[in-house]
């Protein structure tokens, strides 16, 4: 990386003992460091409900480096490194002591808590006079619903300016993400047929073979629909419809995501299919039932899986329906968006022995095997006329022979130097809510999978005579 560090600020974790913190943010500090994008001057303040000091909080970070970091650990930048690290826990004076030990007018503050506490810790900061010169990182999803976002940006306005608000979807600091607008609208070949014209459908997956692991207690508060629909899918989803913006700065680009999640018809309950994990296997070995994970209700009706139907009432998408999905403890963790087209015209061929003849389709593949994919139909050698699809193929890790930034580091690095482009904006999240909250106010009941499997079977129904490219 070729950036310059951003300039002198603290940056305190709030949520620092956490699942998030551990796994992502401490890690994507450290290789900040290493990459000399964090600021030369500077306090790290960790601060939670744990009891612990300066030097366990330390030895909490190096563990969490040595097991996530996508670098490996560096006794020497260790060193270095850790001399910024401290830790204040978060007792009822515990605000007061992190503006006492902060050492920067300006601050960055990143809140890996739920949306419940939101707005008592940025009381909490405004009490203590750390208002003024501070950016505040929002972690999704923003609020619980659309009254309890409208809400949760009317308290923080009073207390923060907009230009102070970072609200944070991991999914938009993902290299793929963003190459979703070079791909759209620095080719005009595809830019042409990016319409109803040329498409007859879109699937976006988002799949994870993993469970709730020790996240119960908050999954039961959030759900399949809240966790990733409302902000992960329909993001991606917003990028990948948008119009192209006047410029790639953050304000144009903020607009269009903006102006597209308004033109979503809000979801039909009835184009909805909610599912929950049940005792399955994964990969051969056996994992209990949602039901039966630390912290989850025996007879909890949480959705650990999402199918909906979507449809964009504007003239680019008039017609064209958008199928998501995303699930816990299905089959392999994959993200991935399959756009269809729509079929040629056949009737000047003889196709009573041909069998089907394969559509042509474009997969963008956003994790693990990142990635872009066209599938197109192609003559078999041979004396007969016979159609097999055949693929071209381009992977980030063949062309490019580096490894991509974390998401988190590339969106820390971008919170302090105050760079919004890959954040979401107040109406953005507002609209994102209204498109899920007629499901939040008239529920489908919960239809039961095997962990293993790839959802319920009502969620193939819904794309009858359809299918998922993943199944």
């Amino acid at each position: 990386m070729t950036l310059k560090p951003p300039p002198p600020q603290d940056f305190i974790l709030v949520g620092a003992t956490g699942d998030l913190a551990q796994r992502k943010l401490l890690p994507a500090l450290y290789n900040l460091f290493l990459d000399g994008c964090l600021p030369i001057d500077g306090k790290v303040i960790g601060y939670s409900r744990t009891d612990m000091d300066d030097r366990e909080f330390r030895e909490l970070t190096a563990a969490a480096i040595r097991e996530h970091s996508r670098r490996p650990f560096d006794s020497n930048q260790w060193a270095t490194f850790s001399e910024r690290l401290e830790f204040v826990p978060a007792d009822p004076g515990g605000m007061a002591e992190v503006a006492r030990r902060c050492i920067r007018s300006e601050r960055l503050v990143y809140l890996a808590v739920p949306p419940s506490v939101v707005v008592s810790i940025v009381q909490d900061l405004a009490a203590q006079g750390l208002a003024d010169g501070t950016r505040v990182v929002v972690e999704k999803p923003f609020g619980h619903d659309l009254d309890s976002a409208i809400h949760m940006d009317g308290v923080l306005h009073e207390i923060l300016g907009e230009s102070q608000i970072f609200r944070i979807d991991h999914y938009l600091g993902k290299e793929t993400v963003q190459n979703i607008l070079v791909f759209r609208f620095g080719s005009s070949m595809f830019e042409r047929i990016w319409n109803r014209d040329a498409i007859e459908h879109v699937q976006i997956t988002v799949a994870e073979s993993i469970g709730v692991e020790n996240r119960g207690t908050f999954y039961e508060e959030v759900g399949a629909l809240r966790d990733i629909v409302q902000n992960h899918v329909l993001q991606v989803l917003a990028l990948l419809t948008m119009e192209p913006p006047t410029s790639f700065d953050a304000e144009p680009i903020r607009d269009e995501r903006a102006k597209l999640l308004r033109s979503i018809r809000p979801v039909d309950p009835a184009e909805m299919i909610r599912g929950q994990y049940r005792a399955g296997e994964i990969d051969g070995v056996g994992v209990p039932g949602y039901r039966e994970e630390p912290g989850v209700a025996p007879n909890s009706e949480t959705e650990t899986f999402v199918a909906c139907r979507l449809h964009i009432d504007n003239w680019r998408w008039d017609g064209v329906p958008f199928y998501l999905r995303t699930g816990k403890r299905l089959p392999r963790r994959v993200t991935e968006v399959q756009v269809v087209f729509r079929g040629a015209p056949l009737h000047f061929f003889d196709t009573s022995d041909m069998g089907p003849v394969p559509v042509s389709h474009l997969t963008l593949r956003i994790q693990p095997e990142a990635g872009i994919s066209y599938t197109f139909p192609a003559k078999t050698p041979g004396p007969e006329l016979r159609v097999e699809p055949v693929r071209m193929s381009f992977s980030y890790s063949d062309s490019f022979m580096t490894e991509p930034q974390e998401a988190y580091e590339r969106l820390l690095y971008d919170a302090m130097v105050g760079d919004h482009t890959l954040f979401l904006r107040e109406d953005g999240v507002e609209q994102a809510w209204r498109v899920v909250q007629p499901v939040l106010d008239e529920t489908p009941p919960i239809c039961f999978y095997d962990a293993g499997a790839w959802g319920p079977e009502d969620a193939d129904a819904l794309l009858a005579p359809r299918a998922w490219h993943l199944h």
